[in-house]
């Protein structure tokens, strides 16, 4: 079985929102034989990166960047997983009040770092949480999802 890794940092109800809608899209039932593994950033592992056949990230927008969270996940798997997940797909969610610029461009650049493959554009919503953001973050996951699985 196939498995897809969930990072994120949710400290906010939106944020909430936007997992949730992601976790159920990587599980939709069209999609076989992938395993949905679910990970706060503070306690993602390098077993858990080298056992995934793909990643969903999520973050808020701090002051312009990611979340220390995320950033400590980056600092904890950067290097022992440099070199055994080349080509990776990696999908991203980020919410923030006012901009989410900077915190897709970090996320990005380290993901680039890192030879992982975006399977699209970062999901980014500001401001309250819409009907159209969640489909975003649901459809994010089950393309996500679907890359690495079967479809029914």
């Amino acid at each position: 079985m196939k498995r897809l890794l969930v990072v994120h940092h949710t400290p906010s109800p939106a944020l909430q929102e936007l997992l949730e809608a992601a976790r159920a899209g990587a599980s939709a039932e069209e999609i076989e034989g992938v395993e949905v593994v679910t990970r706060p950033a503070l306690s993602a592992s390098v077993v858990d990166v080298l056992e995934a056949d793909a990643i969903l990230l999520g973050t808020p927008a701090n002051i312009g960047y990611m979340s220390g969270a995320l950033k400590h996940f980056f600092d904890t798997v950067y290097y022992p997983c440099l070199e055994a997940k080349p080509k990776m797909p990696y999908g991203l969610y980020v919410h923030g009040n006012l901009d989410t610029g900077g915190a897709v461009r970090a996320v990005e650049s380290i993901a680039t770092g890192m030879s992982w493959r975006p399977v699209r554009p970062a999901v980014t919503v500001t401001g309250a949480v819409t009907k159209a953001d969640r489909e975003a973050c649901w459809e994010l996951g089950a393309l996500l999802a679907a890359e690495i699985g079967e479809l029914a």
